[in-house]
């Protein structure tokens, strides 16, 4: 009978597993970016830009325009959404031409309250400038208006004037 020989090789080959160290380097860099682009727009969502405030001299422009005609309608869109509408008139009474004239609509409630601000052009791109002695009809839709809103015209205050 043969002797049993045990076998005495040992494992001495580890099974070893590596990342190469620029595809670490990718996955930290497209990670940072992730978080860095995340984090910006998050932040612009909380703070976006200021408004242009009405300078000295748009001040002093102001008591040239005039609002006229100002009326407000509500109707229903085809998708069964009621759409508030404002119409009116400006009048450039002044020597200037504007290019851009933007006016807050301010809405309250039952109470006096402000429920809703919201800034609009009355005056720009897509109506063209305003001559001086010039008068333009002007038309604001709004259709996510608060259902606590009082149902009246709302405060309609010049916010910002482009001269041209």
């Amino acid at each position: 009978m043969a002797a049993y020989k045990p076998h005495n090789k040992t494992v001495t080959e580890e099974t070893s597993f590596s990342i190469p160290i620029p595809f670490i380097v990718g996955s930290i860099v497209v990670i940072l970016g992730f978080g860095a682009w995340t984090a910006y727009n998050y932040w612009a969502a909380k703070h976006p830009p200021a408004p242009p405030v009405l300078t000295a001299e748009a001040k002093q422009y102001v008591r040239n325009l005039q609002l006229s005609d100002v009326g407000m309608k509500a109707t229903e869109s085809y998708m069964k959404q009621q759409v508030v509408e404002i119409t009116g008139k400006i009048t450039n009474n002044g020597p200037r031409t504007l290019n851009i004239v933007e006016i807050n609509c301010v809405f309250y409630d039952a109470y006096g309250q402000l429920v809703l601000r919201e800034r609009v052009a009355i005056i720009g791109n897509r109506t063209g400038p305003l001559a001086p002695g010039q008068t333009k009809n002007f038309r604001l839709a709004f259709d996510t208006l608060p259902e606590s809103w009082n149902q009246a015209l709302p405060q309609l205050v010049i916010a910002q004037i482009v001269f041209g």
